[in-house]
């Protein structure tokens, strides 16, 4: 049985604690900070419950604007701030960013963290909500919209613009890696069933997938329908989803070669921004640094090539 922490931290995840937890990010120059406005929405989910996003934008929105919207979603066990430094880079470039928490599967509840098809479907829900509800939605380009993921929200993008996983290769997997983080969450939390159906949104049109979960269940006719450019990203220390079995298989499936980026000493979390004092005292597995690798330095670097990437291809 995997403990409340580890279970919270499987695939990229903030720990819990009384409120949502808080990261440092790297400090924005004055005219970004000034510039950049946050707001918190609900998106209606049918009969459950609403799902929470957070939205940043520089400026005011004005119709006709043309402004492309970029989704993010968090890994497993995690929340809309997970990657808040990255959303309020992208925000401070031009973008809108609505970053949401993954009901089932976020810091407050993992009951459902291994009913991987909701992740996809709660993706397009919020591409829906801002493109035909959100009060911003005049500003907006309604056709290209941009996709980040991390750890398991690397999978969830990846699925959303069109990847068709295959589940049933988790059952050889586990058999083989029991210890590892991804079959440690799905025995500690069975899924309902195999998904038989996955949602896709066609106006994707980028995605930036950072430590892709569950990449061993793709391959080149699993991966035929995302024919969008993809930034992939890998740890080289990723101690939580090892090479070769998660990134290495969506390289190599993909119709379309990646923009492929190994990060030469990091580990998982490292894709995480820099830890408050709080947050560190509390998460000591995500928070603690990785020998001979600098987490704030690399941030900068990521949130640049994130953006370059946005801008040429969305």
């Amino acid at each position: 049985m995997i403990t409340a922490f580890v279970l919270a931290a499987v695939l990229g995840a903030a720990a819990p604690s009384a409120a949502v937890p808080s990261v440092a990010s790297p400090a924005p120059s004055p005219a970004a900070a000034t510039a950049v406005s946050f707001r918190a929405i609900s998106v209606p989910d049918g009969g459950g419950p609403p799902i929470e996003v957070g939205v940043w934008s520089v400026g005011d929105l004005a119709a006709g604007q043309g402004r492309k919207l970029i989704v993010m979603s968090h890994g497993s066990g995690g929340h809309f701030r997970g990657q808040e430094d990255t959303a309020r880079a992208l925000a401070a470039a031009g973008y809108v960013v609505a970053s949401l928490t993954h009901g089932g599967d976020n810091w407050r509840d993992s009951s459902r963290a291994a009913d991987i098809a909701e992740r996809p479907r709660q993706f397009t829900m919020v591409i829906d909500h801002m493109l035909k509800a959100w009060d911003g939605r005049p500003a907006l380009d309604q056709d290209k919209v941009g996709a980040f993921g991390f750890s398991a929200g690397g999978f969830t993008v990846l699925t959303a613009a069109g990847g068709e996983p295959d589940m049933t290769r988790m059952s050889g997997h586990c058999r083989d890696h029991p210890d590892f983080f991804d079959c440690r969450l799905v025995s500690a939390h069975p899924p309902s069933a195999l998904p038989k159906t996955w949602s896709h949104d066609s106006r994707i049109a980028a995605v930036v997938a950072a430590a892709p979960a569950l990449g061993f269940t793709f391959d080149r006719a699993r991966l035929a329908g995302v024919r969008q450019p993809v930034q992939l990203w890998r740890a080289e220390k990723d101690q939580i989803l090892p090479s070769p079995l998660y990134a290495e298989p969506v390289r190599d499936a993909l119709p379309r070669p990646p923009e492929y980026l190994v990060v030469d000493d990091a580990g998982h979390f490292d894709f995480l921004p820099p830890c408050s004092e709080r947050l560190a005292a509390q998460a000591p597995m995500i928070c603690a640094p990785t020998p001979g690798f600098d987490r704030a330095a690399f941030h900068e670097r990521f949130n640049r090539e994130v953006v370059r990437f946005f801008r040429a291809n969305l």
